[in-house]
């Protein structure tokens, strides 16, 4: 195992994932793609990716931001589909959030634990810090910040972060509702944007940004997706930025809200546990003891099998019979 195992040849990988672009939109019978633009590395690769393999004019970018989305996410994406040229369509989705109960549904919870919890307030949710400096669980903490600055945390029990999280997954199905409108009206296919690192161990949200026509970059890991980024001219603003669900109203990025290592080190363990390497030569090439690679698998290996629904076609009782 080498440190420069995940170094791409960026040339090839966008040809072959150009190919594989047209040949899926060839073979669903579309005649263009459509790109939700969230204002992070991975949908702007796939909507440059998409301009090379398809052309810039059977090309959407479709950018829909909600009341607790930053700023910067509206700005660099509307940016970047500048530079690429492309359509783009703006949908605030704040309304039918509200008319769903999104909000409301996961502030009811928060009030049980902060009863002065209010709309001053802004939220987020994270998992204890540096996994492979300290033996933790991965039991969520919700952190709170008032209006005078002021920030509280508590740790969440299993039904409050289930409600929590039910509520905000549903800002991702919102989105895919809404791209599976212009594409149908276009007929475009959708084009995804879950990259292997976040593939493996189910950081998406099922029939939300999971749910699309087809995943062009699911077999590349994130930091392979920032060599791409650079390959394919993708701005530096995005680039630069943290990546971040960009789904709660404080600032988290993915790595305190759910992978716990820098994408670094955690696509070389990915790759470690992947391919069942040796112990020790793990150990010797990222100079990390025994006990920590072990703490890394244990963590990968309890969030894949607990995402392993999220990767398959529903069960049917044919394929339960081998059939």
């Amino acid at each position: 195992m080498l440190k420069n195992v995940l170094t791409l040849d960026c040339k090839q990988q966008a040809e072959r994932i150009c190919s594989f672009i047209r040949r899926q939109t060839q073979a669903l019978k579309r005649e263009g793609a459509v790109v939700g633009l969230s204002g992070g590395v991975d949908s702007a690769l796939i909507a440059a990716l998409c301009v090379e393999a398809l052309g810039k004019d059977r090309v959407l970018g479709l950018i829909l931001p909600e009341k607790e989305s930053s700023p910067d996410s509206c700005k660099f994406a509307e940016k970047h589909a500048l530079k690429l040229d492309i359509n783009t369509e703006t949908v605030e989705i704040t309304s039918p959030l509200e008319a769903f109960g999104t909000y409301k549904k996961r502030d009811e919870i928060i009030k049980q634990f902060f009863p002065e919890y209010n709309k001053d307030y802004k939220i987020k949710i994270v998992l204890p810090p540096d996994l492979l400096g300290q033996d933790a669980f991965n039991l969520f903490r919700l952190i709170t910040k008032d209006g005078k600055g002021n920030i509280r945390s508590v740790r969440l029990n299993k039904a409050a972060l289930n409600g929590i999280v039910a509520a905000t997954n549903t800002k991702q199905r919102m989105r895919m509702l809404h791209l599976y409108f212009y594409a149908e009206k276009k007929n475009y296919l959708v084009g995804g944007t879950t990259n292997k690192s976040e593939n493996m161990q189910g950081f998406f949200v099922k029939y939300g940004d999971g749910g699309v026509d087809i995943e062009p970059i699911a077999h590349l890991f994130k930091t392979q997706v920032y060599q791409l980024a650079e390959y394919m001219g993708v701005i530096r603003e995005i680039i630069e930025r943290k990546p971040s669900p960009d789904t709660y109203s404080l600032p988290v990025d993915d790595e305190e809200f759910f992978f716990r290592m820098p994408f670094d080190t955690l696509d070389l363990l990915l790759y470690a546990w992947e391919n069942k390497l040796p112990l020790a030569d793990i150990c010797a090439v990222m100079e990390l003891s025994e006990e920590q690679v072990k703490r890394a698998f244990r963590d990968f290996t309890a969030k894949s099998n607990a995402s392993r629904h999220a990767r398959k076609m529903p069960p049917t009782l044919e394929a339960e019979n081998g059939k």
